[in-house]
């Protein structure tokens, strides 16, 4: 069982990635969480686009290789066009980083938006309205 961890995720940031998965509908976005982890809290303050990320119906990829070398890097976030916020086998056996974001259709509120650590349990989610 793992630590209890807390995600706050900056209002802005969480915005872009409505934005992002809105953009991209019906194919899936990715995009790269930066943020600090302190304690059993985790930040996320930036997004980075993924150079050469792949989008397409019903999956997005990224060449790992080619992420920067960036202790910021907290984890990922790619949406579900379909509305599922569950993570599936392909998402948790490509878990990168410390943690995992899921955003689903319609991108609109906070209730669309799901955390998860590598162990694929849920982690709590509070956004921060700066």
């Amino acid at each position: 069982m793992a630590k209890t961890v807390v995600v706050l995720i900056d209002r802005e940031v969480l915005d872009s990635i409505f934005i992002s998965a809105k953009q991209l509908y019906p194919k899936e976005t990715i995009l790269v969480l930066r943020g600090k982890k302190k304690r059993d809290t985790i930040h996320i303050t930036d997004l980075l686009v993924p150079p050469l990320a792949t989008y397409g119906y019903g999956f997005a990829n990224l060449p790992f290789h080619m992420l920067p070398m960036d202790f910021s890097i907290m984890g990922l976030v790619h949406s579900h066009p379909s509305g599922n916020k569950n993570a599936s086998s392909v998402d948790t056996n490509n878990f990168y980083g410390r943690i995992m974001m899921i955003v689903g259709f319609p991108y609109e509120t906070e209730q669309d938006i799901v955390a998860y650590n590598c162990y694929g349990e849920k982690i709590k989610i509070q956004v921060i309205n700066e």
